[in-house]
């Protein structure tokens, strides 16, 4: 079976970056082992040609600190010999480390690069994948993030570089492919997976991903976000337990900023969390049940969740809450401060 690729994220800076300074450092040892060569060229000697000329000089470099040794153009006076020996052996020295450690260091990433994918997959459940790392699925995640689901638990599936790049380095798992392919979402771990956000850019990839998803989950909870209002039956038909029209609700809050402008402001104020007024949703206890007026509950109450029937506030059933239910209810950060 084909395995899609995983990046995970690191704090440190990449192996090819590593590589290329130390590259540097090499190419710079040389230079120094040439320049002091050319420096004291009246003390070397080449059998070959009377005069140490600067090429002489980076060929010399060469051969000596990559421990070839030719011995075609060597030190023969005590200046040389010194300067060999206190600048030149040391060079030689610093660049077989850095030759050896490099080597070493791209062994031990690959099997530490091994060991945090092979854990990463042993923790992969009751996870939440999100295919697309768009301004949907960022926007998504980084709701999720606020409501305080660990970053670790998300594993984004995304076919761009750059937005691989930019998910990593916000400290995400990313599975290089498409959700729609069956591999690829077995890869992020769908069988154990709590959720699955469908959030990329074509309508017709998002009924094929969701298609997929449920086939492989049939458990698992899919929110999907499509941008044509006709093509919500046909995501539900596949298998979507919630779907936004997200042009379609642009649309709306377009259409209601024109005549109340300050309405939209209060949504998206909502629809921010952390800051002003939040959406909050509070489970009833056992010891709780009764008079809805007589729970403490940290702002104005919009419904309740019974039985997964959604009860606006002036249904007459929400007036009782019963152990169980899910008050939903507007919260504001200033007045809890």
């Amino acid at each position: 079976m084909n395995s899609a690729p995983v990046e995970l994220p690191s704090g440190e800076a990449s192996p090819l970056g590593r590589i290329g300074q130390r590259i540097l450092v090499a190419l710079g040892l040389i230079v120094f082992v040439a320049l002091v060569t050319y420096a004291g060229r009246g003390g070397y000697v080449d059998p070959e040609d009377p005069a140490i000329s600067l090429l002489d000089a980076f060929y010399y470099s060469t051969v000596s600190i990559t421990t070839t040794g030719y011995g075609d153009i060597r030190p023969v006076t005590d200046e040389a010999r010194l300067a060999t020996t206190l600048l030149v052996t040391p060079a030689r020295v610093l660049f077989l480390i850095l030759l050896v450690g490099t080597t070493l260091e791209i062994l031990a990433e690959r099997t530490r690069f091994a060991y945090r994918l092979a854990r990463w997959r042993r923790n992969l459940n009751d996870h939440t994948i999100v295919c697309g790392y768009g301004t949907k699925g960022r926007s998504a995640i980084q709701t999720l993030v606020a409501q305080g689901a660990d970053p670790k638990r998300i594993a984004v599936i995304e076919k761009r570089a750059d937005a691989r790049a930019e998910a990593t380095a916000n400290g995400l798992p990313v599975v290089v492919g498409d959700g729609s392919e069956k591999h690829v979402l077995e890869e992020a771990g769908i069988n154990g997976a709590r959720a699955v956000i469908v959030a990329v850019d074509r309508d017709d990839t998002a009924v094929l991903v969701t298609l997929t998803a449920r086939e492989l989950a049939p458990s698992a909870k899919i929110f999907v976000a499509t941008r044509e209002e006709e093509n919500v039956h046909l995501l539900y038909q596949s298998g979507a337990d919630s779907v936004i029209t997200s042009s379609e609700a642009a649309g709306r809050l377009l259409g209601i900023a024109t005549e109340t402008p300050e309405t939209v402001e209060v949504i998206e104020d909502l629809l921010a969390l952390g800051t002003g007024l939040d959406l909050v949703r509070r489970e009833i206890g056992p010891d709780e049940a009764g008079p809805l007026a007589a729970i403490d509950i940290p702002g104005p109450v919009l419904a309740i969740v019974r039985d997964g029937e959604l009860m606006r506030f002036d249904d007459e059933r929400a007036a009782t809450v019963r152990a169980g239910d899910r008050v939903v209810a507007v919260h504001s950060h200033d007045s809890a401060s």
